[in-house]
């Protein structure tokens, strides 16, 4: 009994840490899933990569070796972020993974968690005009794979996710920036704040303030879940080139809410005196979801020893990010909008592997995407523009049961102004840590 407690708990706390906030890089995306995908730029699609497959395309379990797998993974994400001057302090995020998976001739089954993104920033109490703001969204995943051999060369592959999200958010603006966000939300609900000299019924406030967070490390104030999933294929054409391709769905997530008072919405004068009071109230985020995604992709045997790889991505972001739009409600709703207009995002990743021998692998990659979010519409919360990563690891078998992958990812800083005329810089870089046991 002693040590199925001890399972659950370990279980229970890689679901939590799964979905605490996720630094990614293509949009919202991780660049990679899995040390073996990240250290060759991303490109998943036509290779064993564990069982980070399940993540990538489930049809590749079925590449591996018969038998029972366990991968245990730990990413730490460094991002690196700057706007009007002022650096974020959210510089260190921990996400971990699990996977296992059981494979025969025929079919591969199994279960994981992983982090499937997310974005936020941290500006502290002296970060001038950002003082006092941050954002931190966290997407999990829990899924469950298969994968069946259709014939020798064809194999194919579905999982159904579990999907969950979570947000923090507390945002200061000024009057002309919270005017336009209730009109986006609502065409002249703006009026409500008066105009310049001429109060309204909530006065006449210089600026607003809206907060949802908690102290959590692993859950935002906001939450929601829903169920998804993806499907995928390989065809091992000749023995020394495979094809994949695959699908991910849109997310079907339910609104992310707040508690009956978990968020606080406040006005201020030019001096950030307090107008009337602090309202306290339930905050929804409408239709939040994460993109589909297609990906096809080759591997390619050189030479005994050489193995290239290459993955081209379409991430759908239009279809999402349009409008991130949010409901306050004390008694009276309010309603906020902050446009978006995220275009749709192509990620073309570059890989090899050397077998150097028996024992140890060494890998690197590079990846280039386009970047979605439109200059007019980024925001230093939500600083989603990088563009390409270098990637580089290294895998090492200690025997015919333990093995580990270790990659890099490092993202060049990109550097753009906001349609409000905020310069904003990100720069990143990644680690991912794998150990594996086969039995």
């Amino acid at each position: 009994m002693k040590k199925i407690n001890t399972l659950r708990a370990t279980v229970v706390a890689a679901v939590l840490a799964t979905g605490s906030a996720a630094w990614a890089t293509n949009g919202m995306l991780m660049e990679g899933y899995g040390p073996q995908a990240l250290s060759m730029g991303g490109a998943a699609a036509a290779y064993d990569n564990g069982t980070a497959g399940m993540m990538n395309n489930p049809a590749t379990l079925q590449l591996g070796a018969n038998g029972t797998r366990a991968d245990i993974a730990l990413g730490v994400l460094g991002p690196n972020v700057s706007a009007m001057g002022q650096k974020s302090d959210g510089t260190s995020y921990v996400m971990p993974a699990v996977g296992w998976v059981k494979k025969n001739d025929q079919f591969t089954w199994g279960v994981g968690m992983f982090g499937q993104g997310g974005m936020g920033t941290e500006f502290g109490p002296n970060a001038g005009m950002m003082a006092n703001m941050r954002s931190e969204l966290g997407v999990g995943r829990v899924i469950f794979p298969l994968a069946y051999r259709v014939n020798p060369q064809l194999s194919v592959g579905v999982s159904l996710d579990y999907s969950w999200a979570s947000m923090d958010m507390q945002m200061t603006t000024n009057r002309v920036n919270l005017n336009a966000m209730m009109d986006s939300a609502n065409p002249g609900s703006s009026a409500a704040l008066g105009t310049s000299g001429t109060p309204g019924p909530m006065g006449n406030p210089s600026y607003g303030r809206l907060d949802f967070s908690n102290s959590n490390d692993f859950s935002g104030a906001a939450k929601s879940t829903g169920w998804t999933g993806k499907f995928g294929a390989v065809l091992e054409a000749t023995p020394d080139l495979t094809l994949g391709f695959s699908h991910q769905l849109k997310t079907n997530l339910a609104d992310m809410t707040t508690s009956a008072t978990g968020a606080t919405f406040t006005i201020y004068d030019s001096s950030f005196g307090v107008i009337g009071a602090t309202m306290s109230g339930k905050l929804t985020i409408h239709d939040f979801q994460m993109p589909a995604v297609t990906t096809i992709g080759g591997a390619y045997k050189a030479s005994p020893a050489l193995t290239l790889v290459a993955d081209i991505k379409n991430i759908g972001w239009s279809s999402v990010m349009k409008k991130f739009l949010m409901t306050f409600n004390a008694g009276q709703p309010l309603q906020f909008a902050m446009d978006q207009n995220w275009k749709d995002q192509t990620v073309v990743s570059l890989g090899g592997a050397y077998r150097v021998n028996e024992s140890t692998v060494l890998r690197g990659g590079y990846s280039h995407a386009s970047n979605p979010v439109p200059d007019a519409y980024v925001h230093p919360l939500f600083p989603a523009i990088v563009k390409s990563h270098l990637t580089a690891g290294i895998g090492h078998k200690f025997n015919d049961q333990v093995s580990m992958d270790v990659a890099v990812s490092h993202a060049p800083k990109v550097s753009v102004t906001s349609g409000q005329g905020a310069p904003i810089s990100h720069s990143q870089t990644n680690y991912q840590l794998m150990l594996s046991y086969r039995y």
